[in-house]
């Protein structure tokens, strides 16, 4: 606790006086332009890897980048998409999964689950991505089966994504764009699912 206490007592003296008005619009109102949903994993810290700060990013997080399909039940990750979309009118949606990611890892061995039953019930959003993995890249070496399936994961949660009615909505009348990106840990590239080609291709591709 030390390490944040004396992390938040640099941002009192240094960050904030600083952007003092910054913070001062920010208190009244938000008006994002993209909704970021992505892993619960602590590596992933969006406004770093993409060089946003405060009111730029509406994120959702949830172990796996999940977004829930399911009859008539109301879950956060859901509420929060729908939020995004109808009332702050974000622009785009940005579903993003990762390296090494422990919620596919799981998916593949299914170890130690026995004493984790609501993450094993949570898992089961995510069998779809076996019946969309990618083609192994050889550049992702001995974990290129983990990585063809955290891939995979991203194509399926977009076709979640895009079933959601406010999407599905927003998107024919052309005022929303959705995108589906893959970040290596490792390198910290970002690559786009090319959902035409079907295919991932580097962001700048």
């Amino acid at each position: 606790m030390q390490r944040l206490m004396e992390g938040h007592k640099k941002f009192l003296a240094d960050v904030f006086p600083r952007r003092k008005d910054e913070f001062r619009l920010l208190s009244e109102s938000q008006a994002p332009e993209w909704l970021f949903i992505t892993c619960s994993d602590s590596r992933v810290v969006p406004d770093l890897i993409l060089g946003t700060g405060p009111g730029d990013l509406f994120i959702s997080r949830s172990i796996g980048n999940v977004v829930p399909v399911s009859m008539g039940d109301v879950d956060g990750v859901a509420a929060t998409i729908e939020y995004a979309v109808e009332v702050l009118r974000v622009k785009h949606v940005i579903l993003c999964g990762h390296s090494d990611c422990g919620a596919l890892k799981a998916a593949l061995n299914r170890n130690g689950l026995e004493k984790l039953p609501k993450a094993s019930r949570w898992l089961h959003h995510i069998e779809a991505a076996f019946s969309h993995r990618q083609p192994p890249n050889p550049a992702d070496g001995e974990h290129a089966e983990l990585c063809s399936l955290i891939r995979g994961n991203v194509v399926a949660q977009l076709l979640n994504l895009r079933s959601q009615p406010a999407v599905a909505r927003a998107v024919m009348e052309g005022r929303l764009d959705v995108h589906g990106w893959y970040y290596d840990i490792l390198s910290g590239r970002i690559e786009q699912y090319d959902e035409h080609a079907r295919r991932f291709v580097a962001l700048f591709e």
